[in-house]
């Protein structure tokens, strides 16, 4: 096994906890969550963790019904692509963030959740360009830094270039949850070189 694949894989132990804080933790502001995500079960779970939401069907009729009457609403669309992140729904998700993209292309939350949904579907490439697409309308998003470190780590297994994203949170905002999960990302990381150093000796 490669050296980095050894650090890769000590660093996924290690650092487990964070990808699903990370990837799943939307902005608890919007308007439509009153509550953080729960991390979807493709991110590694953590002691009692609790599953996925259920697809709350009656929002969903609502919502369509709302953006039938008017279908130039963005937020609209972006809530609805929120209820089916919530449950795991990633193509239905990424349709609606799209939607609601095409009609506000600078919401820099919508973008980064629509790269978050990318990567659950298996798509990481397009996940790190919506990121991209993210930072061009706010270079300092440490949500947007964070998830690009994570999709850099778990869907390129490129270590060195997580740590980068990384340690640009940690700069930013040192105290914000945020800078938190980064420091302690960093921070397995450091553990994984350092049991990788043992291991070859």
């Amino acid at each position: 096994m490669k050296a980095e694949s050894v650090a890769f894989a000590v660093a996924g132990m290690c650092f487990g906890i964070i990808l699903g804080w990370v990837l799943a933790t939307q902005d608890a502001a919007r308007p439509d969550r009153n509550t953080p995500a729960q991390a979807p079960a493709a991110a590694p779970a953590a002691a009692g963790q609790r599953p996925p939401a259920a697809l709350d069907e009656t929002r969903v009729k609502a919502l369509q019904a709302a953006i039938q009457q008017d279908p130039q609403n963005a937020g609209n669309h972006a809530q609805l692509g929120n209820t089916y992140f919530d449950a795991e729904q990633w193509t239905n998700a990424i349709d609606a963030y799209e939607r609601s993209l095409q009609l506000n292309p600078n919401d820099v939350d919508v973008s980064t959740d629509l790269g978050v949904s990318y990567f659950y579907a298996n798509r990481p490439d397009d996940a790190l360009a919506q990121f991209e697409h993210s930072l061009k309308i706010d270079p300092r998003h440490t949500k947007t830094l964070l998830n690009k470190g994570i999709v850099l780590a778990f869907g390129k297994e490129n270590l060195a270039a997580a740590a980068e994203e990384w340690k640009k949170v940690v700069e930013i905002a040192p105290d914000s949850p945020e800078g938190q999960r980064a420091r302690s990302a960093l921070e397995g990381v450091a553990a994984a070189h350092a049991n990788q150093g043992t291991t070859n000796q």
